[in-house]
């Protein structure tokens, strides 16, 4: 604290010599002058004293037959002089501080946290529909608001906070780790669901739990046979169809099918070959304008770009409008080759491994598979006959009528 009172008031650095330097030292403590980090260097004294200490030591170093020279100022007063002299940096100073404030009171940064199923970019699309974006007014920003929003308009967000950190609004949510099943139209539900076949195949497994199974293991169906009829008869005495209780048809079915692949790799490529020849170009901007520092054309006829930015930060969470950064410019050159039969070989093995992987993925199981590579003149061909099961099915509303009122009352009448 006391370091920053001297430092307001304004110091000076002292260099003292002469008669005797000890008995102006006992003469300072007497008149009330200050001074302080005092060294004896033999033939002379250093020490720090206040502005108006050191003009309060010109009769003290009379009357003591001593000298004293300054050899350095410290302090704002010094400080503000020398400024004072620099009319254009005051100036830059001072509307760079105005600027800052400025900039302060506005949003230049989102974040986004705790985000997994829901990608940043429909968040940002998403909060850009609600006007929330960066140069906004942090005034114009309504918390409580847009956290209720985003709970309600994404069942998969289960909490959220909002909060403002300098110019950046940091938004942090939970996502409900249940999966979130979209309910069906009450009416389609109250007139019952059927399981249709999505693909042609045989069936090979069917367990249902509700609903009336249409077909049993081994039987061919087509795309959009019924497999589950959610119409429940109920029968009168005599066996006939007396009305339908309709539910939703639930059952684990597995449907196999055939599947040919064909996959083609030419021989002949074109590969870019990067040479080492790069321009640099500086790149500064604000907002969706910017202006790169290029002062001749590119020279290369083939060239890939680059970039690099960064957004200027003061403090920790305090952002401005303005990035700056650099674009590369590199040379290539295209280079025609061939692929040897060996890479051949693992190009096709390779895709056909990512399409394997695919179907693992969808639940699809291959039962079979019998694959071959051949080679024609310009190209490379891998041939697949797979055999695969899935639970190839759909839901869908009931395609059962119910049965007229007429035909119960002549059953009625009948019985």
């Amino acid at each position: 604290m006391l370091h920053w009172i001297q430092y307001l008031r304004g110091y000076v650095a002292i260099k003292v010599w002469g008669y005797s330097v000890e008995r102006l030292l006992n003469l300072c403590g007497n008149h009330d002058v200050l001074v302080w980090d005092i060294e004896d260097h033999g033939d002379y004294h250093t020490m720090h004293i206040s502005i108006a200490g050191f003009f309060a030591l010109k009769p003290l170093l009379k009357k003591t037959g001593t000298r004293a020279a300054v050899t350095g100022k410290y302090g704002l007063p010094f400080f503000a002089s020398k400024m004072w002299r620099r009319k254009l940096f005051v100036a830059g100073l001072v509307c760079c501080i105005f600027f800052w404030c400025l900039a302060s009171r506005f949003i230049w940064d989102i974040r986004i946290e705790g985000n997994f199923a829901l990608t940043e970019d429909v968040l940002m699309d998403y909060l850009e529909e609600q006007g929330v974006h960066t140069a906004m007014k942090k005034s114009g920003l309504e918390i409580e608001k847009l956290e209720q929003a985003l709970r309600e308009d994404y069942d998969l967000i289960t909490w959220t906070s909002v909060q403002l950190r300098g110019t950046t609004l940091l938004i942090r949510i939970k996502e409900n780790e249940m999966p979130v099943y979209d309910n069906r139209n009450k009416a389609e539900t109250d007139k019952g669901m059927d399981l249709v076949a999505e693909k042609e195949g045989v069936v090979t497994y069917i367990i249902t739990r509700s609903g009336v199974p249409q077909v049993s293991c081994g039987d061919s169906v087509q795309k959009g046979d019924v497999l589950v009829s959610g119409a429940v008869p109920v029968y009168n005495e005599d066996t006939t169809v007396r009305r339908y209780q309709y539910v939703e048809a639930d059952a684990d079915i597995t449907l196999s099918y055939a599947r040919n692949l064909s996959l083609e790799e030419e021989i002949a490529y074109e590969e870019k070959c990067y040479t080492g020849e790069a321009i640099e170009i500086p790149v500064v901007g604000t907002g969706d304008k910017e202006i790169a520092f290029r002062f001749r054309k590119v020279p290369y006829a083939f060239f890939d770009t680059s970039e690099e930015k960064k957004q200027v930060q003061l403090l920790d969470h305090l952002y401005l409008p303005l990035y700056y950064g650099k674009r590369t410019v590199q040379e290539y050159e295209i280079v025609s080759k061939k692929h040897t039969a060996e890479e051949m070989k693992t190009l096709l093995q390779e895709r056909f491994r990512k399409i394997i992987a695919t179907l693992n993925e969808k639940g699809v199981q291959i039962a079979e598979k019998n694959v071959t590579i051949k080679k024609n003149d310009k190209k490379w061909v891998l041939y697949a006959h797979m055999q695969l099961e899935e639970s190839a099915v759909k839901p869908v509303p009931t395609v059962t009528e119910p049965v007229e009122e007429s035909e119960k009352e002549e059953d009625a009448t009948t019985d």
